[in-house]
């Protein structure tokens, strides 16, 4: 019986300068996932709040308007009193 190893090519064994893969990895995988995941309902989540407030928000913005409008009719005259 021969001691010698048997002959292997070269592109059959590993490349001793890459690095094996840890143990961690596949979870990190997992737990990227579910972050992403978590962030893209985090994102829709935000959208619809600010679908629902849009509307209300442009109510508001006219309500400020008529009130600003009032404010200005009231200062004009009154300065029109002490011009006068």
């Amino acid at each position: 019986m021969s001691t010698e190893a048997p002959f292997v090519p070269v592109s059959w064994t590993k490349h001793p300068s890459t690095p094996r893969p840890r143990a961690g990895v596949a979870p990190m995988t997992k737990e990227i996932t579910r972050m992403l995941l978590n962030e893209e309902l985090a994102r829709a989540r935000i959208q619809d709040l600010h679908d629902d407030v849009r509307p209300r928000s442009a109510r508001t913005n006219a309500r400020a308007a008529r009130r600003w409008d009032r404010v200005a009719r009231w200062a004009s005259r009154r300065a029109g009193r002490y011009r006068a």
